[in-house]
């Protein structure tokens, strides 16, 4: 069964969600100038004076609302998706899959071209219907109560939902864990012909050899030295929620103030390019970056989205595509130049010897459909267009 689901969240808990602010322990501020400390006093005091008095919870409710949203149980747990089809005759099936902090509002600036591509620039031949899932223990997409529910079982879970759609010829985008699952979706249709007809990404998670490091040029030393910095200062986040989810589920679940600095670090530190990097209110509105955060707070996904890294963590984050085992349906990848995690063209060529697109994309970060969506969807079309 595929049912129909329209949020109304209760006053109540709207009420009780002010309360809370109203009434936050503050710390100290930072004894440091920049945000080497983590998101500053005065920018999280900002951002909750507004959450508490001036935004409007009901605007997003209704969006959401609006484009069509359901339910449906696969392996045993009840998946919350969006689901928007387009106007226009022959539409192709693209599923989307959002990545940590994200959420299926993480597309909301690109559904309208992607749908309607005429009325933004575009020609009818690349509209697509969309399905946007919320991942597992994310969003409203039920909370898995016990363990195994990692993105390669993620990605299986889509194949069935993409075939309960009646869709039988698809094409998949990602990025961040989305990303994980849609290459493991190819691996899939490698394995048992999923109808998986092609794949975008705007992130590689595939690492390079040792070979590879060793002969690297110029540019891809400065990709392993900008990784190598991201995971060694800016991933303390991962190390927690791969190691001890429910420690800071907590936190997350209980304070809207905890959840909103560990979220609102991530817009912080990989939005924009390297030059926007610690301006999160240069590159996202205040309402945008609480959207995304009541995604997580209303239905108390703090601790059961982190264990999705704990799960992938016990898989020791094996990304499918390597040189041994290569992606072979038709890749376009992105590659974003705020984006720490950077892969060369020749790096992915050895990965995905179906790349059909690959491109440096002017501007933009880790959040790269919200941020830059109109770069974004040209590299989708463009991935797609021969694509049937």
């Amino acid at each position: 069964m595929i049912t129909p689901f329209t949020l109304h969240v209760p006053e109540t808990d709207l009420d009780d969600l002010r309360q809370r602010l109203l009434h936050t322990r503050w710390p100290g501020r930072e004894t440091v100038a920049d945000t080497a400390q983590g998101p500053q006093l005065a920018k999280i005091q900002q951002l909750v004076n507004h959450w508490a008095t001036g935004y409007d919870w009901r605007a997003t409710e209704k969006l959401l609302n609006d484009w069509g949203q359901f339910t449906t149980t696969i392996d045993g747990l009840e998946i919350h998706f969006v689901h928007i089809r387009s106007a226009v005759p022959g539409a192709r099936p693209l599923l989307l899959t959002h990545g940590w902090p994200g959420s299926v509002l993480e597309f909301r600036h690109a559904i309208g071209p992607l749908t309607d591509p005429v009325a933004h620039g575009g020609s009818a031949v690349d509209a697509f219907d969309l399905v946007i899932p919320s991942l597992p223990g994310f969003g409203f997409s039920g909370h898995p109560t016990g363990t195994g529910w990692n993105l390669r079982r993620t990605a299986a879970a889509w194949a069935a939902l993409m075939r309960r759609l009646g869709y039988e010829r698809w094409f998949a985008q990602g990025g961040d864990l989305g990303a994980v699952v849609t290459a493991e979706l190819a691996a899939l249709e490698a394995e048992t012909g999923i109808g998986l007809a092609g794949i975008h990404l705007n992130m590689a998670l595939f690492t390079p050899t040792d070979d590879e490091m060793r002969d690297a040029d110029e540019a891809e030393r400065t990709m392993l030295q900008e990784g190598g910095y991201y995971w060694q200062t800016l991933s303390a986040y991962s190390q927690q929620m791969s190691t001890r989810p429910q420690t800071i589920g907590y936190a997350l679940t209980d304070s809207p103030v905890a959840l909103a600095s560990w979220i609102y670090a991530m817009f912080q530190d990989v939005g924009g390019t390297h030059a926007e990097h610690g301006d999160a209110e240069k590159l996202f509105s205040l309402d945008e970056m609480l959207d995304d955060i009541m995604l997580y707070w209303l239905p108390g996904t703090g601790a059961s989205a982190a264990r999705m890294y704990w799960e992938e963590n016990r898989r020791h984050w094996s990304a499918p595509g390597t040189i041994e085992s290569p992606l072979t349906v038709p890749v376009g990848l992105s590659v974003m130049p705020g984006e720490y995690v950077r892969r060369s063209r020749r790096w992915a060529e050895k990965r995905y010897p179906n790349l059909v697109l690959f491109n440096e994309v002017a501007r933009g970060g880790h959040f790269a459909l919200l941020e830059q969506p109109e770069l974004l969807v040209a590299d989708i079309r463009e991935t797609f267009r021969g694509l049937r």
